[in-house]
């Protein structure tokens, strides 16, 4: 028997009836607004099986084809690890999440996340000791993207890595220590002009408490890598460690194998959201 926030009991049968006024509810607005699927549209499905599998593939390596990581030496600024493709359905499914209102997308995108911070946990652990968990940290949207969406939806992503980490045996907790403020809408800009639109817009508050702590950068997409080079500048300015960063899904390498593209679901929302941030 469960209690109510007053420390009362609540009989089973409540529960029940609670839950079929839920089911009721659900299955009228179904009628009033059909369900579809945001990455292809099929109706009366959140999130179909075929698009599901999107994100079902192993947790790789994601940072070679960004060019703003690339230290032109064999070295990346920051290694990026995550599960997806940021092409066809994914593609109009992050865009239906972030600014269509589909927050009904946090629990599979979550669980995507969660096996990042898993696939990620032996890259952390030999450089955690002695100096307290993992910060994890999601990269910083605008305050006018925030007000548009209600929310900041890679703070779910962020969370699930942590939990993901800790899965993996590396103690981490989450942490919010960046702003960004207002600029340039980043859709359909060149790596170069990213990071130019992103100068000194990327900010680090409390730095006392970053300094020698290991940080994971968790972003949506990762596209040319500028968002993450401008959280990674200021987080080492800050002093803190950034060891690595967790991503949904990366745009394609030039002449990589992705999944096909497809047409938008009609209900669907515009792309350009989706990589602004």
């Amino acid at each position: 028997m469960s209690r109510d926030p007053e420390g009362a009991a609540v009989p089973s049968r409540r529960r029940r009836l609670h839950a079929l006024v839920a089911a009721a509810g659900r299955d009228v607005l179904g009628l009033v607004v059909p369900v579809a699927c945001a990455g292809c549209g099929r109706v009366d499905e959140r999130w179909c099986g075929r698009c599901a599998t999107t994100l079902d593939g192993p947790v790789l390596g994601r940072d070679r084809g960004a060019g703003r990581l690339d230290l032109l030496d064999g070295r990346t600024l920051l290694p990026v690890m995550g599960p997806g493709t940021y092409t066809g359905p994914l593609r109009h499914g992050v865009a239906a999440w972030k600014d269509g209102g589909r927050t009904d997308l946090d629990r599979p995108f979550a669980a995507a996340a969660r096996r990042t911070g898993v696939a990620l946990a032996p890259r952390l652990r030999p450089v955690t000791g002695g100096v307290g968990p993992v910060l994890v940290v999601a990269v910083p949207s605008t305050a006018q993207a925030r007000r548009r969406r209600g929310r900041d939806p890679v703070d779910v992503l962020a969370a699930a890595v942590a939990a993901g980490l800790r899965s993996g045996g590396v103690p981490a907790v989450r942490a919010r220590p960046l702003r960004r403020a207002g600029g340039p809408d980043l859709a359909g800009l060149g790596a170069r002009a990213r990071g130019d639109a992103l100068r000194g817009r990327v900010r680090v508050g409390a730095v006392a408490r970053l300094r020698g702590r290991v940080v994971v950068l968790v972003d949506d997409v990762l596209t040319t890598g500028a968002t993450l080079a401008a959280c990674h500048g200021a987080l080492v300015a800050a002093g803190a460690r950034p060891a690595a960063a967790g991503v949904l899904a990366a745009t394609p390498q030039p002449g990589g194998v992705g999944v096909a593209d497809v047409a938008p679901p009609s209900r669907g929302v515009s792309r350009r959201g989706a990589e602004e941030g």
